[in-house]
Parts: C-alpha cells; sequence; structure tokens
C-alpha cells in the first residue's frame, strides 16, 4: 500500500484544484518584488509565480498532475530542501504545511533557503465560527484540525526565527474556482458532489459514517428550504472571510511586503 496520502487524496486536484485569480492576486502582492521563487509543497503548481525557479513537492501524484510548462519540480521533503543558505527571494507555500512531519523543520526549512516567507492557510478558530458546513453540520472537521499546523503554529515558529510576520486575511470569492474546503460557502450543494469532496482532504480525511449523515441533513435542509431559511442572507455576498489567512515573513525591522 502507498505511503503516500496524496495516493488517495490527490486524486482530481488538477479538475477541483484550479487557481482562483484573486487568491492568486493576493499571493502575488504577499510575493512583492521578489525575482526567484521555491515553491515548497507544490502540488500540481497552483499559484506558483512565474518567477518559480524550482518546485519541490514528495508526492508523485501531485507531481504527476502538474502542467506542462511548469516550473521544474524535485521530489523532496519540506524538512530538507535540497537547496543552499539563502538560494532565493522567497518561500512559498500554500495549503501545505499542515501534511508536513515536522512542520517546524520545514518552516525551519523555509527560513534558512529564503529572505521572504509566504504561506497560505487558514484560522482553525475562525474557520470554525464562520464557515456553516463546520459550524452546523460537521464539527469534526474542527476537531481533526485543533492537531494541524495552522496558523497559530506557523507564525509561533517564524517568529521564533526571528521574522517579522504579518498576517492578510484572504476572504473568498462567491465563485471561487478553488475547490478548498471553504470554497463553496455560498454553493452549498457542491457539497454533496463526492468528487468536490475528495479534493478537500479536510473532507476526504473523515470517515463516511461522520460525513454520511451530516450530508443527508444538508440534502434534506436544502430541499425543505431550511439552509435557506438560516444562511439565505450569504446569496446576497460577493465574498466572505471564513478565516484563510496569508502569512507574510521577512527579516526582522523589514516590512513584509508593499
Amino acid at each position: 500500500m502507498s505511503t503516500d496520502p496524496y495516493h488517495r487524496l490527490g486524486r482530481g486536484y488538477d479538475r477541483h484544484r484550479r487557481p482562483d485569480p484573486r487568491i492568486h492576486a493576493a499571493v502575488t502582492r504577499a510575493l512583492g518584488d521578489t525575482a526567484t521563487v521555491v515553491n515548497v509543497g507544490a502540488g500540481p503548481g497552483a499559484y506558483e509565480p512565474p518567477t518559480t525557479v524550482v518546485a519541490v513537492e514528495p508526492s508523485p501524484v501531485m507531481i504527476a498532475q502538474r502542467p506542462p510548462g511548469a516550473a521544474p519540480v524535485v521530489r523532496a521533503r519540506a524538512e530538507a530542501l535540497p537547496l543552499p543558505d539563502g538560494a532565493v527571494d522567497a518561500a512559498l507555500a500554500v495549503f501545505t504545511v499542515h501534511h508536513w512531519t515536522d512542520p517546524a523543520a520545514g518552516l525551519a526549512e523555509l527560513v534558512r533557503v529564503s529572505r521572504r516567507q509566504v504561506v497560505l492557510t487558514w484560522d482553525p478558530e475562525a474557520f470554525a465560527r464562520s464557515l456553516w458546513l463546520v459550524a452546523d453540520y460537521l464539527p469534526e472537521v474542527a476537531t481533526a484540525e485543533r492537531g494541524l499546523a495552522c496558523l497559530e503554529t506557523i507564525t509561533a515558529e517564524l517568529s521564533r526565527h526571528g521574522r517579522h510576520v504579518e498576517v492578510r486575511p484572504v476572504p473568498v470569492p462567491a465563485d471561487c474556482r478553488d475547490g478548498f474546503l471553504g470554497a463553496f460557502w455560498r454553493r452549498p450543494r457542491a457539497y454533496l458532489d463526492p468528487t468536490v469532496r475528495a479534493a478537500a482532504s479536510g473532507l476526504a480525511g473523515l470517515p463516511p459514517a461522520v460525513t454520511g449523515p451530516a450530508l443527508h441533513r444538508l440534502a434534506d435542509d436544502l430541499a425543505t428550504g431550511r439552509w435557506h431559511r438560516s444562511y439565505g442572507h450569504l446569496l446576497d455576498l460577493d465574498e466572505l472571510d471564513v478565516g484563510y489567512r496569508l502569512v507574510l515573513a521577512t527579516d526582522e525591522g523589514r516590512s513584509a511586503a508593499p
């Protein structure tokens, strides 16, 4: 049996995890004027800027989904980046730190090889409060995520290495193209699609005994109008902050990014 977690979770990423242009713009602003970037935990290359000189990814399933023309990829782990000290201007990590075997070691490696670190992650507490799917249907997602390396771990570790850390909210557009877990806050029927759930690790990692009853209740609430009575106000919004965050880190005392 494969030890690669994406042997199961990574199938279909190229179909459902397409970069959203508005989130891409936020990542680009965070990277600023950096001329060389390493994309760590790169997956199929979503949000990878054209200045990427190398991508680092341990999963062959994910590497196989990288499109033609993507940056050169090295099969390696964040905890042991195959780069010399200060090799690049910036290290980018998008929705990946929570999958690392040793997040502290991986974040230390980002600091070692780059002068700026940009990490896209989420605040589990804000996520649990703001996303109705988690708050009212699948609180088990929040329970599982309390042990993951997300916002608090990332900011603490980067600060420990003498970084100046800034956190920016990343609102999710109503028509978000990237199918991460919170992307469908205004499109509730999408969560009933098993291929959508398979591309969101927070859902794909839950057993059917947990997701089955919750999704059956969601389907019933959509059919009877209960969901719309509770959350119909969301249909008037163009974007919503459900807890996703960009972490920008630079040498102590320097501005993070324009």
